[in-house]
């Protein structure tokens, strides 16, 4: 996978692309991260890449010219360009499931008072991260990078990911290591026995009920077996 990052602050992604998973999978040749500096197609002698908004307000619109020209100059027929704006479908596991079978992603990132809106018509998807705004979209970029890149084969073991959190509309089960016991909290004795149809038993029940008391959503989203049915009736009975 190649990701192109259009970005004023190319700086802020150092750390990103040089630490932990991510710097293992570009070493790897697993995922292209390209740091796209956009005053790098800006025709303006003094490198600027935006304006004041028609209208009057505070705060500064980015152009068209050097966005326009920057995606026309990476894209390609693989490409999916996708702008990082608080107005943008909110981001979810479904969605990074989704992109991660992308071969080619283009992340445009916002700054200052927001995109000329005639930018948009060169953008496949619009995405939030969540209802909250920040300085501009350098840390969104990297929240659905990071999202993605752990999806792709041979980036980490698949049973690592394969039952996160978000993952078919459940949350996590618990987890434990050792000590078995820490200031008088000790480890479920399921965990222990080596039963291993037990353990996958409990650690259902435990995501079950976990996803019951903190996201009851999912689980309106989530196509219940009839045996979930019946385990999320025990644990409504417990109560």
């Amino acid at each position: 996978m190649r990701i192109d990052i259009i970005t004023l602050f190319p700086n802020m992604f150092s750390g990103f692309t040089h630490e932990s998973i991510i710097k293992r999978a570009i070493e790897n040749g697993y995922v292209e991260i390209n740091i796209v500096n956009l005053r790098d197609y800006t025709l303006d002698k003094h490198l600027k890449v935006d304006d004041t908004p028609y209208g009057g307000g505070n705060g500064m619109v980015l152009a068209c010219q050097p966005v326009f020209d920057c995606i026309k100059a990476l894209r390609t027929d693989d490409s999916l360009v996708i702008m990082m704006t608080p107005q943008g479908q909110v981001y979810n596991q479904q969605m990074a499931n989704s992109l991660a079978k992308k071969s080619h992603l283009i992340l445009l990132c916002g700054h200052y008072e927001g995109f000329d809106e005639r930018i948009r018509s060169i953008v496949d998807m619009e995405i939030s991260i969540g209802d909250f705004v920040m300085t501009g979209g350098e840390l969104a970029s990297m929240v659905i990078s990071d999202s993605i890149i752990r999806l792709l084969d041979g980036v980490i073991a698949n049973d690592s990911h394969e039952f996160d959190s978000h993952q078919n509309w459940l949350l996590e089960h618990p987890h434990y290591t050792k000590p078995r016991e820490y200031e008088g909290m000790t480890v479920p004795l399921v965990l222990l026995n080596g039963n291993h149809k037990e353990i996958e038993n409990w650690r259902l029940k435990e995501s079950l009920r976990r996803t019951l008391e903190r996201r009851p959503d999912l689980l309106e989203k989530r196509e219940l077996s009839a045996n979930e049915i019946k385990i999320l009736k025990e644990i409504k009975e417990e109560k």
